[in-house]
């Protein structure tokens, strides 16, 4: 498993990075990849994730999608590809009483800093990032880049930190504490800090 791709294809100059998490966005990832001057990397997830998105779903480079959204939102979850789907973590929130907005970057490269930025306006300033990818270069360090000066908006990241084995997805994503459980205590330690 590659986990510094992003961090290696974003630093590419004029290179765009696709990170879609369904088969409708992986298909227009593939479009827009194929018009777009330039290096481009997509990115895509090896398990078989449930579709997200309609096939009718308009997706553009530098624009993120809202996955969830309500007008009491307390923290702004940020994931991609298989992470995304963790982020299935929100319907768990509900029993626990607290509401999450939940973005869908789709390209890393260029990073939609506006829907990110009033999305942490929407949320206290809480921003969470969630990746199968090294701390270094990742979404995380995407999000803090863009984020960085703003006054009362931190990020909050879960990302993997060393190197790591062959196992079960279920199970890694629980070794490297990016799954669903993970996303919950996250969220609750963010909440409990107001």
């Amino acid at each position: 498993m590659a986990l510094e791709d992003l961090a290696m294809f974003r630093s590419v100059p004029m290179s765009t990075v696709f990170y879609p998490s369904d088969g409708v966005s992986t298909e227009k990832a593939v479009e827009l990849a194929a018009n777009t001057k330039g290096i481009c990397f997509i990115r895509t997830s090896r398990p078989e994730n449930a579709i997200i998105y309609s096939n009718k779903e308009d997706f553009q480079i530098g624009q993120a999608k809202v996955v969830l959204k309500s007008q009491d939102d307390q923290v702004t979850v940020i994931g991609a590809g298989v992470t995304l789907h963790e982020v299935a973590a929100a319907f768990l929130m509900k029993k626990e009483k607290i509401n999450i907005r939940v973005l869908d970057p789709f390209t890393i490269k260029p990073l939609d800093r506006k829907l990110i930025l009033d999305s942490a306006r929407a949320t206290k300033g809480r921003i969470l990032t969630v990746e199968d990818h090294y701390y270094e270069g990742g979404i995380g360090e995407a999000v803090s880049s863009a984020v960085v000066g703003e006054p009362s908006v931190t990020v909050t990241r879960l990302a993997i930190s060393q190197v790591p084995r062959s196992g079960k997805p279920a199970e890694l994503l629980k070794m490297f504490g990016i799954d669903k459980d993970a996303i919950v205590q996250a969220v609750k330690g963010l909440v409990s800090k107001a």
